[in-house]
């Protein structure tokens, strides 16, 4: 008899982290060999409540443990963060397709990202950090509205630019505070003079779809190629399967064919910017 795709397994809540006023990382005890592959998603339910989809953002090679960046912005999520370490959630998945690491071997790579979209760039860093020597370079371009919004300030400032010769931050806040000496402006402002060879690079794009859709054509503008060029689109997601059909963009589930979906695959559909 088969597993019922729809019933999660029970996981339970070990730490919870304030990354910024209204987002928080969930760390979830994992059992059974749950793993997963930077970029896939999972369905994460509150009890009595309710799911819904969510990118993980802790290392793929950490077997042990999952950790979830939340965004407060509904119901479930409400719910989720009324909840107290050593409380009960459900775990279904992971699903959908990954970043495909082995196509970026032995090339420049862009990362650039956005508020919470940081937080499956995350898992892709990580995933990069752990195999550094496959890679020519990491640049990893990212913004937030306020120095208080950005998230994983400590192994951003203090950890991650100073882990090998090869990576690089650019950081970018668009309203800065008194204590703030770093850039102000949009995150397409940290775009100038990459320094990369594009004939040889990759640029892979994750944050709220205004962000993602100028950084895009930013990207175009600056001579990278549309097959070059990979969004984590994250639409509308719901059942997780492919059974709803509420992120149906054209011809494609985003849950099943993405969400990490190559731009020159689904550049002429205009709604994938909604």
């Amino acid at each position: 008899m088969k597993n019922n795709p729809y019933i999660p397994i029970e996981s339970k809540l070990l730490d919870i982290i304030r990354e910024s006023p209204n987002i928080k990382t969930f760390r979830l005890e994992l059992k059974n060999g749950f793993s997963f592959k930077a970029g896939q998603f999972v369905e994460l339910t509150v009890p009595g409540i309710g799911e819904a989809p969510f990118t993980p953002s802790s290392s793929p090679f950490k077997k042990d443990l999952l950790e979830l960046t939340i965004m407060n912005v509904g119901r479930v999520t409400q719910s989720l963060f009324n909840l107290k370490i050593g409380d009960t959630v459900g775990l279904r998945g992971p699903y959908g397709n990954e970043y495909p690491l082995s196509e970026f071997e032995n090339k420049e790579i862009l990362i650039v990202g956005g508020g919470v979209g940081l937080a499956p760039l995350r898992a892709l860093f990580l995933s990069l950090v752990n195999n550094i020597d496959r890679y020519r370079k990491v640049l990893f371009c990212c913004g937030a509205k306020t120095p208080s919004d950005l998230i994983y300030k400590t192994p951003l400032l203090d950890k991650w630019q100073k882990l090998d010769k090869r990576i690089n931050f650019r950081i970018t806040v668009d309203k800065a505070d008194q204590a703030w000496t770093g850039q102000v402006g949009l995150v397409t402002c940290t775009l100038e003079n990459l320094g990369l060879d594009l004939g040889n690079s990759v640029a892979i794009v994750c944050g709220p779809p205004i962000m993602m859709k100028f950084t895009t054509f930013r990207l175009l503008d600056l001579g990278f190629r549309a097959e070059q060029l990979y969004l984590s689109m994250e639409k509308n997601m719901s059942c997780g399967i492919g059974k709803c059909g509420h992120c149906r963009i054209g011809r494609f589930y985003v849950c099943k064919d993405g969400p990490v979906f190559r731009y020159d695959r689904i550049k002429n559909y205009p709604a994938i910017w909604d």
